[in-house]
């Protein structure tokens, strides 16, 4: 293979390729060469630190020996069999699934991503409940297919509509900016109260399922109230209808637990997942069902089917990526160093004065930042560029949120990173925090 400059990977790249979620003509990408645990370099040599694990993907961290030995094993057995046939890696990481997954989650269909996975998790709700209606919640994203960013409640959707029909969105359990002007002192969670009059407005014998990401993301790492989700369950056995946690980027260990939803004892009816299945170094997604919901299709036709379902070198890879979540200890680690997390997070808020918020749980978190802490507006999309400049300048990666609904600065690294590693990083991000502390007003 050619060569290339790495002026000539970003030209070539943007002349011949799309990039997501972006003015096609203002993109500026790093050319990524090669990576290794938290780091990666570009094509001219500079490291930098991922605290972003490629966008909540990467957990275990980059280039890990045993998955890459195992696709590579893989690959010279066979990398791909017919959707009905059956492999040893698939039958293994079905079983394994349901060892990980809580309750009595069981059986799983394959899919190659978090939409693909979100879109036939709609299907079976709607096939085994007869009801047509789903329920997702405004600060979310569920994906970018038809049915997926349906489900998504952010700016995405929008500029895309019509999507599918029978979409019902509802308020989030965001505290910080509580969409009731509620006081989390006083609290008599008017978010769970909301969502049962949706239910009652909407018919709850028209609605199928509800489905939130075990903790939102991208729009904003929204930790839910401890008891939000058990009493969303209670809800939901209230009127039969079906639970559906999106675990895409609060799975696998992110929140210090297998999934997010067992940091509160929860079990939905589905879990839907992609990202850390593999850590993102095969494509590969998952629809996990109850046990009732798998025994319901055993005499039923499954109208869902893809080419790729279960995928021999995804399925290697999977399974190699979870032995290494066991064996290298790195959920104890997410959980252990997410509780220092934690604490720095809390020192930063108090050292600089455009922090308004900091989120956290496990190695998942967030710093919202406001150009004043008492109205909490955001800054400005310049300054978040200025910030992300100063960030990508002294070598660090991460994702940056500069909307209407808020301006951030996540914090989500590898689950392998130590506290060693992680005081680098945050060094990195407090010199980009003085840039927004001298707009504070």
């Amino acid at each position: 293979m050619t060569k290339l400059t790495s002026k000539e990977i970003v030209d070539l790249s943007k002349e011949y390729t799309f990039f997501s979620w972006s003015v096609q003509g203002q993109v500026n990408p790093i050319p990524v060469e090669k990576a290794e645990g938290i780091y990666f370099w570009d094509a001219d040599g500079k490291r930098y630190i991922d605290f972003s694990s490629q966008l909540m993907n990467t957990n275990i961290g980059h280039q890990h020996p045993k998955v890459v030995k195992a696709i590579q094993d893989q690959a010279a057995k066979i990398c791909f069999v017919h959707p009905g046939n059956a492999t040893d890696v698939r039958a293994l990481l079905g079983k394994k699934l349901a060892e990980v997954t809580p309750g009595n989650l069981k059986k799983t269909f394959f899919a190659l991503g978090g939409s693909e996975a979100n879109e036939n998790a709609i299907k079976l709700a709607r096939f085994y409940t007869g009801r047509h209606k789903i329920l997702a919640r405004y600060r979310s994203y569920h994906g970018a297919t038809h049915g997926s960013v349906a489900l998504t409640g952010d700016y995405r959707r929008n500029a895309v509509e019509p999507a599918m029909p029978g979409t019902v969105h509802f308020l989030d359990p965001f505290c910080y900016r509580c969409p009731f002007g509620q006081k989390k002192e006083s609290c008599k969670r008017e978010c769970i109260s909301h969502l049962e009059e949706v239910i009652t407005y909407e018919g709850p014998d028209k609605i199928a399922a509800i489905i939130m990401e075990g903790v939102v993301g991208s729009n904003g790492l929204i930790v839910p109230p401890d008891d939000y989700w058990p009493r969303v369950r209670e809800i939901c056995d209230k009127y039969g209808i079906l639970l559906i946690s999106d675990e895409v980027m609060s799975g696998w260990g992110r929140t210090g637990k297998w999934f997010a939803v067992d940091n509160w004892g929860v079990t939905p009816d589905i879990i839907t997942t992609a990202k850390g299945i593999t850590s993102g170094y095969v494509p590969l997604g998952a629809v996990i069902v109850s046990d009732k919901i798998a025994e319901f299709f055993d005499d039923k036709y499954l109208y869902a089917g893809l080419t790729y379902n279960g995928h021999a070198l995804a399925c290697a890879a999977a399974l190699a990526t979870i032995d290494v979540y066991e064996e290298d200890g790195l959920i104890e680690n997410a959980a252990t160093v997410g509780k220092y997390l934690g604490e720095c997070l809390e020192d930063i808020k108090q050292k600089h004065p455009s922090v308004g918020d900091v989120r956290y749980i496990g190695l998942f978190s967030t710093i919202e930042v406001v150009s004043n802490r008492e109205t909490k507006e955001p800054f400005s999309a310049a300054v978040m560029g200025e910030v992300g400049k100063v960030l990508k300048e002294n070598g660090l990666f991460t994702f940056i949120m500069a909307k209407d609904l808020g301006s951030m600065v996540f914090v989500v690294p590898p689950l392998s990173i130590t506290k060693e590693q992680l005081d680098e990083g945050l060094a990195v991000v407090e010199k980009a925090l003085e840039v927004a502390d001298k707009q504070v007003k």
